[in-house]
């Protein structure tokens, strides 16, 4: 019963954290593109967006990631026959640039709030779909576990990031018109 509320917490969190996850990307962008308008409407939109990144990123976010972190890891003590498993080994690779990603996107927040932009905009648009392929790749991974094609589920993901790369040009030019 134990191990059955452990798995609903874990999912609830792992939910929280990629809504934490892409929603901090968006507001990199709004923010980034307020850093090119001009004064007061820099001044007054940077705040705004500072305030709502550090609110999101201190009491969403980085909660979210160190208790899924937590749960998953205390998943994987009370059924240590799944570390056998090719499909969590694989998994876990995915969770650790999870981890890498959430450490990138707090750098980036970290220099947003001192109101500098190291990226464009759209460079931040095509960050932002890293997390969307991720996670689809963690969600299939754990569901379909063995049933998974290794090479068809490959061939998928990466097809999938380029929709999606192509789909955030195609936006871009729409964006223009």
């Amino acid at each position: 019963m134990d191990y059955l509320y452990l798995k609903a917490l874990h999912i609830i969190f792992v939910i929280t954290w990629f809504a934490g996850l892409f929603y901090i990307v968006r507001l990199f962008i709004y923010h980034t593109e307020a850093l090119e308008k001009t004064e007061p409407e820099r001044t007054i939109l940077s705040s705004q967006l500072a305030v709502m990144s550090k609110k999101l990123w201190y009491i969403i976010t980085w909660p979210s990631a160190v208790i899924t972190i937590a749960i998953g890891t205390s998943l994987l003590i009370s059924q240590p026959s799944w570390l056998k498993m090719p499909f969590m080994h694989i998994k876990l690779g995915f969770v650790v640039l999870l981890l890498l990603y959430h450490v990138g996107c707090h750098k980036i927040f970290r220099q947003l709030q001192k109101g500098k932009a190291q990226y464009s905009s759209i460079q931040l648009r095509v960050f932002n779909e890293v997390a969307t392929v991720l996670l689809f790749a963690i969600v299939f991974l754990i569901v379909l576990k063995n049933e998974l094609s290794w090479i068809w589920g490959t061939i998928g993901l990466v097809s999938f990031a380029v929709i999606l790369m192509i789909a955030t040009k195609l936006y871009k030019k729409f964006r223009k018109m």
